[in-house]
């Protein structure tokens, strides 16, 4: 794509998104408020929203933790030769790659990334290689979701990013130095508005570009390139057929969180008015209402004979709001799952209790999970090890399924193993109950291996396994 066709493709995919910010901008506005926006009366959800950000990065890429690592595929496996350098090199590069995710800014980002994906419903994370000398090669951003429109492809993906930028003339020639920019007219600190485009490329896996959209002159390619994996990552909670962009759960609590808020604001009405009180006064000539101060030790001046000023009854009380306001609170922390992911408040729980919680995270999580493994996890990880085999810090293994695969071993993704894992030792128990051949036909090598490849178990723990023995016949 040329400039003019980035910027016209940018323009129609932007109009179509335009529906959808209102109702963004309601969601931000009740779970996320700018300053300077509209007073918040109530705050749960504000409080749920970014506990079930922390929750998410906690369950899916917890920080200083191994939370994926890189096995060879059955194919690989099953192939001549012997597997345990392939194992040995994956585990090196994995091991890679999560130092430099730790001296990166993944974590902090990522929650960014998160409070979007919660609140609008799409997150977008930018992967970039950061300059040599920095403690990580890897520089993380998340992108704003007002920055970016997004392109639906077709593998299903949001694989067409459009991100608008607003930089002053310092900050262009900063981020682009090799760009062969004219002299800008205008005030230095003017905003000028940069396109960046990536988008896929059947030959070469993707393709980047970023043009200034010049207001008086054509547009200008500023920096273009290709990339093996995309430097933008976008990733939804919830899709609807036909739509491009994700639903958040903040999105579905809306009318409970508007109403909650309008109720609250309501009560702190009529507690100023039990506070203060309603009054009324005479016009006698002597009583000004507008010079009176409901203060304590304050004298109020009246004609003689007269009321005065008497206080005036309220309607009732308004303490069914308390009832309501409960009920709403409770549906809005159900939406968005605050009481059901996040610790429980009791700090002892039995193994039990910690495998409940667990089950009921990943039901709870399932298609979200599956979903944001796809569109988050599998194309961020193939990003940074594409950043690194090309710096050569990382052999070049490909991240395609057939030679080596991709493992998960957080938190969420843990669950369906310790499930595996208690039936495969019920099943043990069961076979030694039995005894005889049934207890004789159990490897409890092979056992033992195979709970610690389950399990997430350091592999230097094992003793190494004995080589088979091959029996030999002499031909004569």
């Amino acid at each position: 794509m040329g400039p003019e066709e980035i910027l016209a493709r940018q323009a129609r995919a932007a109009e179509r998104r335009r529906p959808l910010e209102g109702s963004w901008a309601a969601c931000y506005d009740h779970a996320l408020p700018a300053p300077g926006a509209a007073p918040l009366f109530d705050a749960t959800a504000a409080d749920a929203a970014e506990q079930l950000a922390a929750s998410l990065l906690a369950e899916l890429a917890p920080p200083w933790s191994r939370w994926f690592g890189l096995v060879p595929a059955r194919a690989a496996t099953q192939a001549g030769g012997a597997p345990e350098p392939l194992v040995a090199t994956l585990a090196e590069a994995a091991e890679t790659l999560q130092g430099h995710l730790d001296r990166s800014n993944f974590a902090l980002e990522l929650h960014q990334a998160f409070l979007d994906l919660v609140v609008a419903g799409t997150g977008v994370l930018s992967v970039e290689e950061a300059p040599p000398g920095d403690p990580s090669a890897l520089r993380f951003r998340a992108v704003p979701l007002r920055e970016a429109v997004l392109e639906e492809g077709a593998s299903g993906r949001l694989d067409t990013v459009f991100r608008v930028l607003r930089l002053t003339e310092a900050e262009l020639r900063a981020r682009f130095p090799a760009a062969p920019l004219p002299p800008l007219r205008g005030e230095r600190d003017a905003k000028l508005r940069v396109v960046e485009a990536a988008w896929p490329d059947p030959r070469t896996g993707h393709r980047f570009a970023a043009v200034l959209d010049a207001e008086d002159g054509p547009p200008l390619l500023l920096a273009e390139g290709r990339f093996a994996e995309s430097p933008f990552i976008a990733f939804r909670w919830l899709k609807l057929p036909g739509e491009t962009y994700g639903r958040g759960p903040v999105a579905k609590a809306l009318p409970d969180i508007r109403t909650a808020n309008k109720v609250v604001e309501l009560i702190l009405k009529n507690a100023s008015i039990a506070a203060t009180g309603i009054w009324q006064a005479e016009d006698d000539g002597v009583l000004n209402p507008a010079t009176i101060r409901l203060v304590p030790g304050a004298i109020i001046p009246k004609a003689a004979g007269s009321a005065g000023l008497t206080p005036l009854a309220a309607p009732g009380n308004f303490d069914v709001s308390q009832i309501v306001l409960q009920d709403l609170r409770a549906r809005i922390r159900s939406a968005l799952l605050a009481d059901r992911i996040a610790q429980a408040e009791k700090s002892a729980m039995t193994a039990t209790e910690v495998m409940e919680r667990s089950a009921t995270a990943a039901r709870l999580l399932g298609a979200t999970y599956g979903r944001l493994q796809a569109e988050l996890l599998t194309p961020l990880i193939a990003r940074c090890l594409a950043v690194l085999r090309r710096r050569g810090e990382i052999p070049p293994a490909v991240l395609d399924g057939r030679e080596v695969r991709l493992v998960y071993a957080s938190p969420l993704a843990r669950v369906q193993a310790r499930a595996d894992a208690a039936d495969t030792i019920l099943f043990l128990e069961a076979a030694a109950k039995l005894g005889g051949e049934a207890a004789a036909s159990v490897d409890a090598g092979a056992a033992a291996r195979w709970l610690a490849r389950t399990l997430g178990a350091p592999p230097e723990i094992l003793r190494p396994e004995a080589p088979a023995t091959r029996e030999t016949t002499n031909q004569e």
